[in-house]
Parts: C-alpha cells; structure tokens; sequence
C-alpha cells in the first residue's frame, strides 16, 4: 500500500477485497476509505441502537423505558440509579414474599440485602449486608418497596456503618482520610 494512511476500519477490510493491482491507486484508497468511514458510523449507530433494547446498556433509551414502565424521567439523577429503579421495576412484578424484596432492594443497592419478617410485629426489616453507609438512592428503593408490598405491612431499613473497631488495626489513616463520613456511625 502506498503512503497515504486509511482512517476506516471498514475501508481497510473494504480494501483487503479489492484485486491487487489497486494497492497504489491512491483513488481507490480514498474511495474505500470513504465508504469505510460511512459504514463505521452505521455499525457504531446501530450497536447504540441495539444497545437501547437492553436496561443495563440503555443509556438515551432510558426514558422509553421509564415511560412505558410509568416511572417519572428524571434526566438529573445518574444513569445508574435510573437503571436501577428500572431493573426493580422489572423485577417487582409477582406475588409478594422476601425473595421479591430481596430481589428489587438488590437491584437498587448492587449489593447483598437480608430480608427479616416480623408478623407478629405486622413488618419486615431490609438490612443493607455489604453496603456502609445509605445507599444513594434510598428513597427509590423506599418507593419501590411501598409499591409492590401489601399495605399493613410496615418496613424498617438497617444499614451498615463503619465503627471504631472495625477501623483498628485495618485500614491505614491514608485511607481512614479517604474514607467519606457517611460511612461511619453517626457520620453526616
């Protein structure tokens, strides 16, 4: 091949088919590479095409589904809490029982969650195993929860904080510093 570089990866596999005698027509170079460039935006369109069909891929997707799930679009929060209010959505539909909530709570928090009846108390509690601190978007978990359990049924959260002797001995004071306040008890 002559001097002048392809930019297209396409171009150069579009080139590779050509007969020998056109790798120093610097035409038929520009030509493939322009068809090539053509073809790489197309592939790269419909891979973020396809990639909408998919809640954990979805990313200017996301409000469909929010809207045919009937979720408010909040184009503010991170697209990973709207994935997750979407994925809990999804996982929500069934007959109440702890698996359900273990399972929509899971999808909010990414992290291992315990579910805990109490029916002579009329409740359940959801503790938070591997998560220090309140997770981001409690308050979504907290709707989602209030939705698909029955109505006399209370709801009481436990989270996980770090507290003085789980940091003795553990974690350096570079890394103590690096530590927010949230995840500590009584932290802010």
């Amino acid at each position: 091949m002559n001097n002048v570089r392809m930019n297209s990866l396409r171009g150069r596999e579009l080139f590779s088919y050509l007969p020998a005698y056109y790798e120093t027509s610097r035409v038929m170079l520009s030509d493939m590479d322009a068809k090539g460039s053509e073809l790489d935006a197309l592939y790269q369109a419909l891979n973020s095409a396809a990639d909408q069909f998919f809640v954990r891929t979805a990313t200017w997707g996301l409000a469909h589904w929010e809207m045919e799930l009937g979720i408010p679009t909040d184009r503010n929060k991170p697209i990973e809490q709207r994935r997750a209010v979407l994925e809990s959505k999804l996982r929500g539909a069934g007959t109440f029982s702890g698996a359900l909530v273990k399972n929509v709570a899971e999808a909010y928090d990414g992290g291992k969650v315990e579910v805990f009846f109490q029916p002579e108390a009329w409740g359940f509690t959801v503790k938070f195993v591997d998560t220090l601190g309140i997770p981001p978007n409690l308050e979504d978990l907290k709707a989602a929860i209030e939705e698909i359990k029955p109505a006399h049924l209370a709801v009481a959260y436990v989270f996980n904080y770090l507290l003085i002797h789980d940091i003795h001995d553990v974690m350096t004071l570079g890394e103590l510093g690096q530590t927010p306040l949230n995840k500590f008890a009584g932290g802010v």
